[in-house]
């Protein structure tokens, strides 16, 4: 019996190790005070001072994805309230899963509605509790009216924070009650030091290369960032991770079939560009990738012109709406390449 017992014991300890190594590096390395949001300085220090007394407002923080938005709020909770009382005073929804008038006025209005528990010793624990909408752009435009009366009639005890990557989908009068954050998009240098410190920690095998590389994909995006650093080091294991390895977990084409194209538009040969963009589309890659990274190529590129740049850039932004409106992908970038090759001969 003693033996079973021992034999369950390290079965549940060998459980719960796996359960830890399997945890996702974004929520392993999501900041837990707001001391550890990157980047966001000007709006944590703003932060801090509006929380200060019992009177904060209600929020609304938009930006770019993977900036810190949701880890800002929930670290900010957790000073609030302590972790205990966290799960009694915050609510969490994803708004763009639950996004309906029934939401509103079923799950938001009930918690809000609630009265406020008993605060605990060593946090400021103020008199109100938080609900945080995440991707409150998606609600339908009669969720976020019923919502407006909501935040009025239970200010004195819930705060709202609504979490946004395009203010401008938020209706005027729901964003008229919120004091607005903007989130700006991670420096290089930041996602630098983050995803270096998370391939220490971890002991993933790749060089400072490969981790340029992974940020050249992300546009900023950290949460992205961590999640290709992660999916390449199961991928590869021990054995080491590579530029391409990454170029294939993002679906990104390789810089040298990108300058291989451009170099194609230089020479001037139509039949040489066409077998060049059909072996691309062969290989699975989109025109929507071949058109964000032609742009970046040419943008870079110091032997093309300011004028030549500007030709070729309104010609990739006429063909990207032909996309977005359902055209041929293969005869779009082929109209493209000519163009770009008739501005560059």
């Amino acid at each position: 019996m003693d033996k079973l017992m021992a034999s369950a014991a390290s079965s549940s300890k060998r459980s719960k190790g796996s359960t830890l190594a399997e945890k996702p590096w974004v929520e392993k390395y999501r900041p837990r005070t707001t001391a550890d949001v990157a980047h966001q300085s000007q709006v944590i220090a703003t932060l801090r001072a509006t929380i200060s007394g019992a009177d904060m407002p209600h929020l609304l923080f938009y930006g770019p994805p993977g900036t810190g938005k949701t880890s800002t709020i929930l670290a900010l909770s957790r000073e609030l309230f302590g972790p205990q009382l966290m799960k009694e005073r915050v609510l969490e929804l994803n708004a763009s899963d639950e996004r309906g008038i029934s939401v509103v006025r079923e799950k938001i209005k009930t918690f809000a509605s609630t009265s406020v528990s008993k605060g605990v010793d060593g946090y400021p624990c103020p008199p109100f509790k938080i609900i945080i909408l995440d991707e409150a752009d998606a609600m339908t435009a009669a969720a976020q009216s019923a919502l407006r009366r909501t935040m009025e009639k239970y200010s004195n005890v819930t705060r709202f924070c609504l979490i946004c990557n395009y203010i401008s989908r938020i209706i005027e009068p729901l964003a008229s009650r919120c004091a607005k954050f903007r989130f700006k998009p991670l420096s290089r240098d930041t996602l630098v030091g983050r995803l270096q410190h998370i391939r220490d920690k971890e002991d993933v095998q790749c060089s400072d290369e490969v981790l340029a590389r992974i940020i050249d994909l992300v546009d900023g995006d950290m949460r992205q960032a961590i999640t290709f650093l992660q999916s390449a080091s199961r991928l590869c294991g021990s054995s080491g991770v590579e530029v391409h390895h990454v170029e294939e977990i993002a679906g990104a084409i390789p810089n040298a079939v990108m300058t291989d194209l451009l170099d194609k538009c230089r020479q001037g040969s139509f039949e040489n560009l066409q077998e060049t963009v059909q072996s691309i589309l062969l290989d699975g890659f989109s025109a929507d990738t071949i058109v964000e990274e032609l742009l970046q190529l040419v943008v870079e590129a110091d032997d093309i012109s300011d004028t030549q740049k500007a030709d070729i850039a309104h010609k990739l932004a006429q063909v990207d709406k032909r996309l977005v409106d359902g055209a041929d992908e293969e005869l779009q970038i082929m109209d493209l390449c000519a163009t770009t090759m008739q501005v560059l001969s």
